[in-house]
């Protein structure tokens, strides 16, 4: 997939075709976010745990898992846990919190594993970033050849009703003394995110590209991926999903 991802000077080091390898694999990516709710982000954990009924000890991959600071989360109640990950730099992070029941490998969403897991989470909008939308497909149907016949499988997305109806289009971020220069518009039915910024008299360009999916994209898909969907929710307490109000659009299937 072919994005604009370069820098906007000649001489930076950062540049690839694919924009969530060069911009997920970057330290900035991670100075960005870094005051992200994740206590939030665990009592998600708690409420979707407890709502599958997962047996003690189930095994569950972390699909898309960054640093693994979830997987860590999830390993800690009591879980056989595999974090995987396209970002070689983000897995070697979070390998350093591996041990006999926490796993960590670089792994394309697009294929399959060996393994069978009891569940499969893909959280915190990490769909969708493909070019091709027999990729996104694809994906779906790995999840789903990935799973035990008792499995299940969660994907947590943006509600893209509800970030269009608030996009703010320009703002300016400081975390760690970098100034963050940030636009948002909507385009070829994306939900488009240009990041510019300076640090050391080098300067950076990044653009993050998702597609803007609806219940009714996902719905689709995954019928054509043989795939049940079985419940939706809202937000991380597990409330029922509307379509103009949710601010996330969280799909159990199996």
């Amino acid at each position: 997939m072919s994005i604009l991802d370069k820098p906007e000077t000649p001489n930076s080091k950062l540049t690839t075709n694919n924009w969530f390898v060069s911009w997920f694999d970057t330290p900035y990516y991670h100075i960005l976010y870094k005051d992200r709710n994740y206590r939030e982000a665990q009592v998600f954990m708690d409420n979707l745990t407890h709502y599958l009924n997962l047996p003690e000890k189930a095994k569950v991959l972390d699909l898309a898992c960054g640093k693994g600071r979830h997987s860590i989360y999830l390993n800690q109640l009591g879980f056989d846990v595999l974090g995987a990950d396209l970002s070689e730099n983000s897995i070697a992070e979070a390998s350093k919190n591996a041990n006999d029941t926490l796993h960590f490998e670089v792994h394309d969403m697009r294929e399959k594993f060996e393994d069978k897991f009891d569940a499969i989470f893909n959280l915190f909008t990490s769909f969708g970033y493909f070019e091709n939308d027999n990729d996104d497909l694809r994906t779906l149907i790995a999840i789903k050849e990935s799973l035990t016949d008792y499995g299940f499988a969660v994907i947590d997305f943006m509600n893209v009703h509800q970030v269009i109806a608030n996009l703010v289009p320009e703002e300016i971020k400081t975390v760690d003394g970098i100034d963050f220069h940030i636009k948002r518009y909507v385009a070829d039915n994306h939900i488009i995110k240009e990041i510019a910024f300076e640090d050391q008299n080098e300067k950076y360009h990044f653009t993050e590209k998702v597609k803007a999916l609806t219940l009714e994209d996902f719905q689709k898909m995954m019928d054509d991926a043989g795939i049940y969907l079985l419940d939706t929710f809202g937000d991380y307490k597990l409330k029922k999903f509307h379509k103009n109000t949710s601010e996330r659009l969280i799909m159990i299937f199996k």
